[in-house]
């Protein structure tokens, strides 16, 4: 005799635990109300576990933030302070410096200013002493002055200090050519005039030397820096000028 099989096939669990539930509540009306009391407090505990969470990973958040914008703020704050501090003391040292820069810069002047006078006066005694001892060296001014001068169709009169006017006359062989040579006690030594056919021309050496000094003048004195100028390595001071050789440059060219 053979014997049948049948699977048997275990209800789901979900209708067992329907069954469950209705057998413990009793009525569907029952099941409903323990239903929605189940929703209502998954969805209290969730916002809570929710709400605790995002407390705590929003404050986390915020004093990391909180945190960052105060050392920056700080940092800025701290820096501006700082800065001013370093504005009221660097103020007075500011003043000091341009105070100094503007002392040198009147010194360097004034050296200028002294080294052109300074000039001035060698060369006045350079040619004085060159004067005295060649006095013919005036008669080479005339020449050079007649050589701008119209042509001589008249006698050509020349006016000398009368100290230069003895020292030519006293040296034989000078060559006065047919020059007329008149004492003028206007004239200091070293100067004279030229005339000839109305013309007249000063050929001493006065304006030679003041066009000459002119020059120099406008070397030192319009050449001047600023004090402590970068990399010049002077610190404002002006470099040291030989007065002699300028004055013989300038006698030289006076002459």
């Amino acid at each position: 005799m053979s014997t049948a099989f049948r699977t048997y096939r275990f209800p789901p669990l979900a209708d067992r635990e329907i069954a469950e539930a209705l057998s413990a509540q009793g009525t569907p009306e029952a099941l409903q109300a323990a239903l929605a009391d189940g929703y209502s407090r998954g969805a209290e505990r969730g916002y809570e576990e929710g709400f605790d969470k995002g407390l705590i990973e929003g404050r986390a958040v915020g004093e990391t933030q909180g945190r960052e914008r105060g050392v920056a703020e700080g940092r800025a704050e701290g820096e501006a302070q700082i800065l001013a501090r370093w504005e009221r003391v660097a103020a007075p040292m500011q003043a000091a410096i341009d105070a100094l820069r503007q002392v040198q810069t009147d010194y360097q002047a004034a050296l200028r200013r002294e080294m052109v006078e300074l000039v001035e006066r060698v060369a006045r005694q350079v040619i004085r002493a060159e004067l005295t001892l060649n006095p013919t060296q005036i008669l080479k001014l005339v020449e050079e002055t007649l050589q701008s001068m119209p042509p001589a169709v008249s006698a050509v009169e020349v006016f000398l200090n009368n100290e230069d006017l003895r020292a030519i006359q006293a040296i034989e062989g000078a060559n006065t050519r047919d020059w007329n040579l008149i004492a003028d006690p206007a004239l200091q030594a070293g100067e004279c005039r030229v005339q000839v056919a109305g013309f007249e021309a000063d050929a001493g050496c006065r304006q030679r030397l003041q066009a000459c000094m002119g020059q120099v003048a406008a070397q030192l004195l319009g050449a001047e820096e600023p004090a402590n100028a970068p990399g010049d390595g002077s610190h404002g001071f002006a470099s040291p000028v030989d007065a002699s050789a300028i004055a013989a440059t300038v006698t030289e060219a006076a002459a």
